[in-house]
């Protein structure tokens, strides 16, 4: 009989044990078969879900506009006084929601492809409509003489600016300033062709972007989705040196299994230059935790502060010597019009950038750039990315609407907050599909190894218990 209880005991610790070092084998077991899944769908290729989202976000991606409205016209015209800005918005647009076009895959495991630049007003998520007006720079009086520096030329275009009834400032609906609309002055231009439309962001509705050749990912899963070439070139011939290096993805996912030390670089043509975001802070949006990168202020900071970006210093006069930060001119890639991004409301400039505008409120939270990423897969499930399009005044005694400004400046127009979050429809699937299993797995595994440890310990300990109460 005591044989018998001893033996029990001594078979259910070994049964303990059992599961103990079943919870242990399916560590590696199990974290394998989720690797082996996770980079399946991670390469860019037909049929799986990273290419599925790949043509087509799988989030829907909106750009909202805030305008800056001059609330002083008179005064700034008249005396050459600093504009008071009031930002109205969001104008909300739908962008990207068509498939990418031209797709080849080529046998390298690269794949080409051109981007379509669409966009789509959505009234109900904005303040108002796209005829709302808006007071604010004359596009095509500031960038003229930016464009044509000979004075003979600018004594000329003075004449068609007065003939044209243009000014230094002007209003235009929402619609106009953003995508286009003729000009008078240069309407008023004879002889010499000329593009009569103006705006931020003409031409762009119904262009395409690219072409883009990207690593598919398919033998080298670190490479994944990491742009080749853009425009068919490894650089933006805009830049010198390094800054005009086309690096990274688009933004929209990275490699698998990421970790928190790692800096991302990704490339973006709206500003024709490649960026790089640090690990902020852990996230948790829709039940799915994610790490949040963001630009750091270094990314426009002044040479003196981060001496990487000194070849993007091209303007010493605004910039003074490449001692001021947080404003970029891009004119170069701009077909030279004096245009300056920075982050909204001059986050993180120098105070210089501050003393010729009013109204301006920087706000950290609310015009930084994030993309939060899940770790495991590398997929981007919420990103904004911001910016503030500027542009420089210059006096000039030429040409009449200039000459009541008093000093060179960068002239805010608009800023813009271009994001999207997973729904919640795909946060369900993908908390199904990969999440939950991952938890599920882990949970199995730590249950395994803590019961059969109990059982082995309680029953191990239980058997000689019984062994030393056994009659002799």
């Amino acid at each position: 009989m005591w044989c018998n209880q001893r033996c029990g005991l001594l078979a259910v610790a070994i049964v303990g044990a059992v599961l103990a070092i079943l919870g242990g084998v399916m560590i590696p077991v199990g974290n394998h078969m989720v690797e082996k899944t996770i980079k399946r769908e991670s390469v860019i290729e037909k049929g799986t879900i990273a290419y599925q989202n790949w043509v087509v976000p799988g989030s829907a991606i909106y750009r909202q506009f805030w305008l800056f409205d001059v609330q002083n016209p008179e005064e700034v015209m008249m005396n050459g006084s600093n504009p008071i800005l009031k930002q109205k918005g969001p104008y909300t647009y739908r962008m990207r929601y068509k498939p990418k076009e031209n797709i080849t895959e080529h046998v390298d495991n690269t794949l080409s492809y051109l981007q379509p630049n669409i966009i789509r007003f959505e009234p109900e998520m904005s303040i108002g409509s796209e005829n709302d007006n808006i007071t604010t720079v004359n596009l095509a009086v500031v960038a003229a003489p930016a464009l044509f520096k000979a004075g003979l030329i600018q004594a000329l275009m003075d004449i068609w600016m007065k003939a044209s009834k243009s000014n230094f400032l002007q209003t235009r609906s929402v619609k106009e300033i953003l995508w286009g609309y003729e000009d008078p002055f240069l309407k008023k231009i004879p002889m010499v062709k000329v593009n009569t439309v103006v705006g931020v962001f003409y031409p762009y509705n119904e262009t395409l972007d690219g072409p883009y050749q990207i690593h598919s990912g398919k033998n080298d899963l670190a490479k994944k989705g990491i742009i080749i070439t853009y425009n068919n070139s490894r650089t933006i011939r805009y830049w010198k040196s390094y800054c005009g290096m086309v690096n990274g993805t688009d933004g929209a996912s990275f490699h698998p299994f990421m970790n928190q030390s790692e800096e991302l670089r990704f490339f973006s043509s709206d500003i024709c230059r490649s960026m790089s975001a640090k690990f902020e802070s852990e996230q948790m949006v829709k039940g799915i935790q994610l790490f949040r990168f963001v630009i750091p202020p270094s990314a426009f900071a002044s040479p003196l502060t981060n001496p990487d970006n000194i070849c993007f210093c091209t303007d010493i006069t605004v910039s003074k010597n490449c001692t001021l930060g947080g404003v970029m001119d891009i004119s170069a890639c701009k077909a030279g019009k004096p245009v300056y991004i920075s982050l909204p409301h001059f986050l993180h400039a120098s105070k210089e950038f501050f003393q010729y505008v009013d109204g301006l409120k920087p706000d950290v939270e609310e015009h930084k750039t994030f993309l939060d990423i899940e770790p495991t897969t590398g997929f981007t499930l919420h990103f904004a990315k911001r910016l503030q399009i500027n542009i420089l005044v210059k006096p000039n005694i030429k040409i009449t609407a200039l000459k009541k400004v008093k000093h060179h400046f960068i002239f805010p127009i608009l800023w813009l907050n271009e994001s999207a979050i997973i729904s919640d429809e795909k946060a369900d699937v993908f908390r199904s599909k990969v999440t939950n299993k991952i938890k599920l797995l882990h949970f199995l595994q730590l249950a395994l190894m803590i019961v059969g440890s109990v059982i082995f310990l309680g029953f191990l300990i239980a058997f000689f218990l019984c062994k030393g109460k056994s009659p002799k």
